[in-house]
């Protein structure tokens, strides 16, 4: 699958030999020549992407409060893992359906980001607006999420402040002082990768 990555992100080699492979995380192994000669076992995770998506509505962007049973309840925008196969457009347009249970006409990738290095995982934040509410939501067993309307300057607080997963968007609010500036924020420019 053909998709956007950051110029500096860290990849595991085509090399690499999958040693473990678990429900979410696989770990491999790599040898990997040294400095000064000698060889060492090179080691990285890989997981599926995840997708997230700032969703204005109106004037106010979709906050969700977050409850799953292994960590409790957080702040966070719409969004989860993209299924084997997925595009990455599909995959946030089924989260954020599934989710808050709207629908939206206009979509811009904003942001990709590698969490860990040690970890082939990237994160693709989205922007959309232009909505639709469509009817029902469909929550995995494991979630518990109530949606909010929240106004803009709250939810741009929110991230430069460091609130749940909601301080993951503090790079593109950062560049983003009014809603509009929000909409009119670039696309993300990186580099393509077929992985």
């Amino acid at each position: 699958m053909r998709k956007v990555i950051p110029r500096d992100a860290v990849l595991i080699p085509d090399t690499a030999a999958r040693v473990f492979q678990g429900e979410i995380f696989d770990v491999y192994h790599w040898p990997q020549k040294l400095f000064d000669g000698s060889m060492a076992t090179f080691e990285m995770l890989r997981r599926p992407d995840t997708v997230s998506a700032i969703c204005v509505v109106g004037d106010n962007i979709l906050v969700l409060q977050d409850e799953q049973p292994h960590r409790g309840t957080r702040l966070s925008f719409p969004g989860g893992r993209i299924d084997e196969g997925e595009d990455l457009l599909a995959a946030i347009q089924r989260e954020v359906r599934e989710e808050t249970g709207y629908e939206f006409e206009q979509w811009r990738l904003v942001n990709v980001w590698q969490p860990f290095v040690k970890m082939e995982w990237f994160v693709h934040m989205y922007l959309a607006w232009g909505d639709t509410r469509t009817g029902q939501r469909h929550l995995d067993p494991g979630e518990r999420i109530v949606v909010e309307q929240v106004p803009f300057a709250k939810v741009r607080h929110l991230a430069l402040h460091g609130a749940g997963h909601i301080k993951e968007s503090r790079d593109v609010f950062e560049a983003a002082a009014t809603l509009q500036e929000l909409l009119d924020h670039a696309a993300f420019a990186g580099q393509e990768v077929d992985r």
